[in-house]
């Protein structure tokens, strides 16, 4: 499927065809399992407000013209996979990574499009919004190949999101030495588990998210809701701001989060984190070591049962987001992009929206954000990542692979 999208200042346009059916009902990740805390709304296309309702988010200024920017690309569909969850590249070789939630993780030659399915993979547990999740290659990958792979296994209690090393076979699809270097304390339920990863100066953060439980975002003796620094082998990075309190809370960089699902490092080596909000709320966050964000006792959104939430405000002790989103667009990923092939998009961060199935650009300098363009694209956004030759690619709920180039 060949489709043609493009965005013209504040003016979006679907030219041509949608990237999806955008009938396409949420997998069961986002209809299964019933909330005590809050409805499940932020993963329930059904239950979000209306995100293309031309309403703009409170704050945001109008979009820049920026006549050298790309605002049209075409959109080309290449395979569907099982409810795909994150992909990766792999530094030095013409293969990209794709894990499913219901288990499975594959590997896909670019160059003949062959797919072929991992062997090694741990058992997952998928239900309600766990599986198979993140994966991303160590930072010396083409001399040792190891990659970091996120997934929700059984433990007593409930469900529990857990991060493990391996080395990856790519000639026989095959992982092999598998552990588990990380684990969310204490499993729960669920939901809201994050495990998003990124590495940045040789350590490891990982996103965990509240697990719909929301206080635990504030107890310093639980790493849920929080984004964890550890070394590359697990234990909590030295010179973190908590190690002083010693226990669970020495791996902790940052506090305070609800729900991050999107990690990313900018060009000044900044990094950033997307975090999908209340009923509405949704956030774009600026990590800085040591940093409570605020939830649940602040939020540009509310709980969906209507009860208030107090807004961010100068001086209340906790770091307010970037930019955010009202209406929710319900934010599933974060890529920020480091290629040329799109004219103008360099440092730019990207989001897929999952109940606003649309794709965000957000331009970033330094500390500010500022979204810049946006185009609909059919169906929930859940994946994103640069191609080695500057191209994106993207997985929607919908299970289609697609490739993004300035049309």
């Amino acid at each position: 499927m060949r489709c043609a999208l493009m965005a013209t200042g504040a003016a979006l346009l679907l030219a041509g065809c949608a990237a999806g059916d955008p009938d396409t009902p949420a997998d069961p990740a986002t209809t299964a399992e019933p909330q005590t805390t809050e409805e499940h709304a932020d993963e329930d296309p059904a239950a979000d407000e209306d995100p293309s309702d031309g309403e703009e988010s409170p704050g945001a200024e109008d979009a820049r013209d920026d006549e050298a920017a790309v605002a049209e690309f075409e959109a080309v569909e290449h395979e569907q996979f099982e409810n795909p969850w994150a992909l990766e590249f792999l530094p030095g070789t013409d293969l990209l990574l794709i894990t499913e939630r219901t288990g499975a993780v594959q590997i896909r030659d670019q160059a003949s499009g062959e797919v072929r399915p991992v062997s090694g993979v741990p058992e997952v547990v998928p239900a309600g919004q766990g599986g198979m999740h993140d994966v991303i290659a160590g930072p010396d990958f083409e001399q040792d190949q190891t990659i970091y792979l996120s997934w929700v296994r059984a433990a007593d209690g409930g469900s529990q999101g857990v991060v493990g090393r391996a080395h990856l076979d790519a000639d026989r699809a095959a992982l092999e030495d598998l552990e588990v270097i990380w684990e969310q304390d204490p499993a729960s339920g669920n939901g809201h588990f994050a495990l998003r990863m990124v590495v940045l100066d040789d350590s490891l953060y990982i996103t965990s998210g509240d697990r719909q439980e929301l206080q635990p975002a504030q107890d310093m003796g639980t790493n849920l809701g929080t984004i964890v620094r550890l070394t590359l082998e697990g234990d909590p990075a030295p010179g973190n701001p908590f190690a002083d309190d010693g226990g669970i809370a020495a791996q902790f960089w940052t506090t305070g989060h609800r729900n991050p699902l999107g990690i990313d490092v900018d060009a000044q080596g900044n990094l950033w984190s997307s975090e999908m909000g209340p009923a509405g709320g949704d956030e774009l966050n600026l990590i800085r070591e040591g940093a409570n964000y605020g939830w649940p006792e602040v939020s540009m959104g509310e709980h969906y049962d209507g009860t208030a939430i107090p807004d961010h405000a100068e001086g209340d002790g906790f770091e307010a987001p970037k930019a955010y989103w009202v209406p929710a667009i319900s934010p599933g990923n974060l890529m920020i992009y480091t290629g040329d092939l799109f004219t103008g998009w360099a440092d730019s961060a990207l989001l897929g929206g999952l109940s606003g199935e649309n794709l965000v650009r957000v331009e970033l300098d330094r500390e500010n954000a500022e979204q810049v363009d946006e185009w609909q694209m059919g169906d929930r956004i859940r994946a994103l990542a640069e191609a080695p030759d500057g191209a994106i690619w993207l997985a929607t709920d919908g299970g289609a692979l697609m490739e993004l180039r300035p049309d």
